[in-house]
């Protein structure tokens, strides 16, 4: 069983607001012809983006949402700071605030506070006087629930992904309030307010016309990144807008030349990963070619090269796995705090 409560107004600091009562019973609302609303996945994700379009969706539809935030870690977790689920009034729901062992009580207790009209908070694991739902990792987790009174906040971040823009919601458990921010911090707790920080999704740009850049790219988009492919320079020199700090350069061309378009671009552009095929002897030639047009060892330096995590694929399919792998783990490293 989860531990909640309902957040009072007056209840402004977060540590008074983790102190809960248990609820007598994980109950949902009764539809109006009487019978239980059991929540039901509506859809499989883990995607921010995907789970505030869900509840868009849902408000658009007609339905009342709860937005549900991972707000505490106790000990392990299988989802970071900030994972959403959405619960919508009648009774679908879609996200992950845990390896999946818990949503479906979450969202009974979602749909418990759109009938109450309250947020509310729910601890589960460690932490929680209850034990009849334990988390595999051993750890506890507190979600906070909201309802969403105005959906411009959502629209706001939704509008910003879309544009590639970095974007935040301030929750004010207090207030029973949310608000947009331009620009997300660092996901958790800023005082009285949770922040939640959204990046673009990645974009992986490879160059190329090789079976390495075909693997690459099915594996890419596997694992939920935007593909651009780039063959070769087109007239007018290559467009440098279309790398972004959120986006990953990989260099799987066979012909230096070739390559020299994009690379100097992501030289300028400052992706999050650069990376280029080739021997030791290669990368030798590379260096020695952007020095001689006026690239710094420093900026040179940030190229991945040989590409990828491990060792040498001699094959598509293994390089490909190796190109992605290392771009997810640059990516993971990111965005976690020092």
């Amino acid at each position: 069983m989860t531990q909640s409560t309902d957040i009072n107004a007056h209840n402004h600091r977060k540590v008074d607001l983790f102190r809960v009562r248990p609820e007598a019973s994980l109950e949902v609302p009764l539809t109006s012809g009487g019978n239980m609303r059991l929540p039901e996945k509506a859809l499989s994700t883990d995607s921010a983006f995907e789970v505030l379009r869900f509840a868009m969706k849902a408000h658009q539809a007609g339905f009342r949402v709860a937005l549900c935030t991972l707000v505490e870690i106790r000990g392990g977790s299988s989802r970071p700071l900030g994972a959403h689920m959405a619960v919508a009034s009648d009774g679908h729901y879609c996200g992950y605030v845990s390896g999946g062992c818990t949503e479906a009580a979450i969202a009974a207790e979602a749909l418990q506070a759109l009938a109450s009209g309250h947020d509310r908070f729910v601890l589960l694991g460690e932490g929680s006087p209850f034990f009849d739902i334990v988390l595999p990792c051993g750890g506890g987790i507190t979600v906070a629930i909201h309802l969403l009174r105005h959906m411009k906040p959502i629209s706001n971040v939704i509008d910003c992904l879309k544009n590639r823009r970095e974007a935040g919601l301030l929750y004010k458990p207090g207030h029973q309030d949310l608000s947009f921010g331009s620009k997300g911090t660092v996901t958790g707790w800023e005082g009285d307010t949770f922040v939640t920080s959204y990046r673009p999704e990645v974009r992986l740009l490879l160059s190329g016309r090789t079976l390495e850049v075909e693997m690459a790219t099915k594996v890419a988009k596997a694992a939920g990144y935007g593909v651009i492919l780039y063959e070769h320079a087109a007239v007018g020199g290559f467009d440098v807008t279309t790398i972004d700090p959120d986006t990953a350069v990989a260099l799987l061309q066979h012909d230096l030349e070739l390559e020299m378009p994009v690379l100097e671009a992501a030289l300028e552009a400052r992706p999050f990963y650069i990376g280029a095929l080739g021997s030791a002897r290669t990368h030798e030639k590379r260096v020695q070619r952007l020095r001689e047009r006026g690239h710094s060892d420093e900026a040179i330096g940030r190229i991945k090269a040989p590409i990828g995590l491990f060792g040498r694929a001699r094959d598509a399919q293994s390089l490909a796995l190796s190109v992605i792998a290392d771009i997810a783990a640059c990516r993971q490293s990111s965005l976690t705090p020092v």
